[in-house]
């Protein structure tokens, strides 16, 4: 006769609705993002069309060659000057990432450890405190149950 577990029912529980003050800052933070890809979208087509401008003026046949140097020394220029804006926000990021993993992450990493270690020592002293004594007895059980069964005692 097999013994069947009944199978346990999984239940989500489903989060708490949001609260107005949480709402309100949802939308907020999702109009800041918005006006942020807006302002970004904008710089670059004004970026596009000056130097779209530039190259048109650039290339009337009064101009100089020495202008059209000196406008692409500019532009090396700023470029440079915008890689090395973005290399020193990288820079930070960077040392926000380091502090995070230092300062958070390692912590919960050292308890998580302890936690696993605790639960290995419960699961050893369990073993050898609980169950194996229950097999020695079942096995002292069954081997008394053969016995009294070749003794024409129990049937």
């Amino acid at each position: 006769m097999a013994m069947t577990s009944p199978e346990p029912t999984l239940q989500q529980e489903t989060p708490p609705p949001p609260t107005p003050e949480e709402l309100a800052a949802r939308a907020e933070a999702e109009r800041q993002q918005r006006t942020m890809v807006t302002v970004a979208i904008i710089a670059v087509v004004a970026l596009v069309v000056l130097i779209i401008l530039g190259v048109i003026y650039l290339m009337q046949p009064a101009t100089p060659t020495n202008r059209i140097r000196d406008v692409f020394l500019i532009f090396v220029a700023l470029e440079s000057l915008i890689i090395g804006v973005a290399l020193v926000v990288l820079i930070l990021q960077m040392a926000s990432l380091i502090n995070l993993l230092q300062n958070e992450v390692r912590p919960i990493l050292r308890a998580t450890n302890e936690t696993v270690n605790n639960l290995r020592g419960t699961a050893e002293f369990l073993g050898e405190n609980v169950v194996e004594p229950v097999i020695k007895l079942n096995g002292y059980l069954a081997g008394l149950q053969r016995v009294l069964e070749l003794m024409g005692l129990k049937k």
